[in-house]
């Protein structure tokens, strides 16, 4: 583990190795393309910045960026990008990679919550819950005219504390129950 690294390049370092993991776990990934405007690695970074950041709206966010970090970046191309098809798939296949990495290194931290119990050690255990949040002002409205509280569902890995993303339940647009959703999800 990198202890003397400053905490935006050890985020850099790892996006990097991330990336890289992706683009080789996959013979062609059809997500693999070069975007000069806004490149994969950047979209990743001001992701991650947006998450953490404290800011009431993506515009709002775009600003402080370009203050604090003097990137001037159009408000068409990064709010456009958001609706990429192609950058969710590398999204997808990126968060992958990354989320083995940090089990991988927790592993060799010698973290794993459930070491006192040998049994379970062949098994991945996981707890899952839903999670919404209310819908941003431009969000499209369904064909009646509603919009719902846009959410998914998360997991929580037991053995090594790390949390992610399981699936979409909503976009906004539609209602739906976690429980079927999640049934299907573990189907696929």
């Amino acid at each position: 583990m990198l202890k003397d690294l400053p905490l935006s390049e050890h985020i850099h370092q790892h996006c990097n190795e991330s990336m890289e993991r992706a683009l080789l776990a996959e013979r062609h990934p059809l997500w693999a393309r070069s975007c000069p405007e806004l490149k994969d690695i950047d979209f990743i970074r001001l992701g991650l910045l947006r998450c953490i950041s404290v800011v009431d709206s993506g515009r709002h966010f775009l600003q402080t960026n370009e203050q604090i970090y003097g990137q001037l970046l159009p408000h068409s191309t990064y709010f456009e990008s958001l609706k990429s098809h192609r950058r969710t798939s590398m999204l997808e296949a990126f968060e992958q990679q990354s989320y083995h990495l940090h089990a991988e290194t927790l592993l060799s931290q010698g973290i794993d919550y459930l070491k006192a119990f040998p049994e379970l050690d062949e098994y991945t255990i996981e707890a899952a819950d839903g999670h919404f949040i209310d819908h941003a002002c431009h969000t499209e409205k369904n064909s009646k005219g509603k919009v719902y509280a846009a959410g998914g569902i998360y997991a929580l890995n037991l053995r090594s504390g790390l949390l992610r993303f399981l699936c979409l339940v909503t976009n906004g647009t539609q209602r739906h129950q976690e429980i079927p959703v999640l049934r299907d999800h573990i189907e696929k």
